[in-house]
């Protein structure tokens, strides 16, 4: 059981059915807090809450709630009047459609909580829930009053409890309009290969493995203050100068990811040649085609060789034989010869 104080009470309406719960945040801050402090002498600095009418401090029991009219009198407004609002949503979670989770912008995500089942009569009914949302694949859009105003919440499972996150109105996010670059750029694909080679490098990353350093640094400050050390010095930061190469700085991202995660140099080279390898296309076909032709002519001078050779051991059986056979060859080659002049010069 979550052992933290509730922040709302109420029940999630399911249609007719009616689950009681407990509202409590779902996250908590961890980050540094600091008091204003007189630099002349350390002394704190305080806020003290004046009545302007009577011109004297006053208590927190003393101090309520109250709206300004466009004329600037002051309305007062009561928990009472709050609570007796004729709102369905006052005290309760009311599922009002259940949808795709991918239907929700995160932008419109807001502050988390966990609903706590309020009491034995409330584990069946939540159980039932949780078990519907597991099936559906979907989450369940809702509205509830908090804080003085209605606001729509998403229902999801989280282990074995359900989530709610607060969400904002569409009205309330802005769109982002004047946000990008309002010149035309054109990006090569050359430049997304290796845009994509560094995605790559960096791959994913486990969230359980990231830390606040920032609060680190500051709690170390701290602690060497207390102990009357000087507090550590930043790093120099490294010398760097606008960049102007796009590729360039693409390529210097890729090899310094890798060696970060302890690669060799040589793991990177592919990266570093890949648009290269694309300018460099249409050269290393010509050179294919040279291979080639130099692969003909040698396979034609062994086949050449190989009949020499073959020539030499029969004309050393019979030298006569091979004599009369290359007088007749010689001629041979000579006839057709004469032919073929004879021929052309008819034609």
């Amino acid at each position: 059981m979550l052992h933290v104080r509730s922040i709302w009470n109420g029940a999630i309406s399911f249609g007719l059915v009616s689950i009681p719960i407990k509202l409590v945040n779902a996250t908590e801050s961890h980050s540094i807090s600091f008091r204003q402090i007189h630099t002349e002498d350390g002394g704190r600095i305080r806020y003290r809450k004046f009545c302007e009418l009577e011109d004297r401090e006053v208590t927190q029991g003393e101090i309520g709630k109250g709206y300004e009219d466009a004329d600037g009198s002051i309305i007062p407004i009561t928990e009472e009047d709050l609570s007796s609002l004729p709102l369905p949503t006052a005290k309760t979670i009311e599922i009002v459609a259940f949808v795709p989770a991918d239907r929700i912008d995160p932008l419109q995500m807001d502050a988390a909580y966990y609903l706590q089942a309020s009491g034995a009569p409330a584990a069946k009914p939540y159980t039932l829930l949780r078990e519907a949302l597991k099936r559906s694949n979907k989450v369940a859009i809702a509205k509830f009053a908090l804080r003085g105003r209605e606001r729509l919440g998403m229902l999801r499972v989280v282990g074995d409890a359900i989530a709610m996150h607060g969400l904002l109105w569409p009205d309330e996010v802005r769109a982002p309009e004047g946000v990008a670059p309002d010149t035309d750029v054109t990006v090569r694909d050359k430049e997304l290969d290796l845009a994509d080679a560094l995605m790559d490098t960096l791959g994913e990353v486990d969230l359980e493995d990231l830390h606040d350093e920032y609060r680190e640094a500051v709690e170390e400050v701290i602690a060497a203050k207390v102990a009357g050390e000087a507090p550590p010095q930043a790093p120099e930061p490294a010398a760097g100068g606008k960049v102007l190469d796009l590729m360039a700085a693409l390529e210097n991202s890729v090899r310094a990811a890798r060696e970060s995660r302890g690669e060799e140099p040589g793991d990177h080279a592919e990266v570093k040649s890949l648009p290269r390898e694309t300018s460099r296309a249409a050269p290393k076909q010509a050179g294919g085609k040279k291979s080639t032709s130099t692969a003909k002519k040698t396979a034609a001078k062994k086949t050449a060789a190989s009949s020499k050779k073959s020539t030499a051991k029969s004309a050393q059986g019979a030298k006569k034989t091979a004599a009369k056979s290359t007088a007749a060859k010689s001629t041979a080659k000579k006839t057709p010869a004469k032919k073929s002049t004879s021929r052309k010069r008819s034609a």
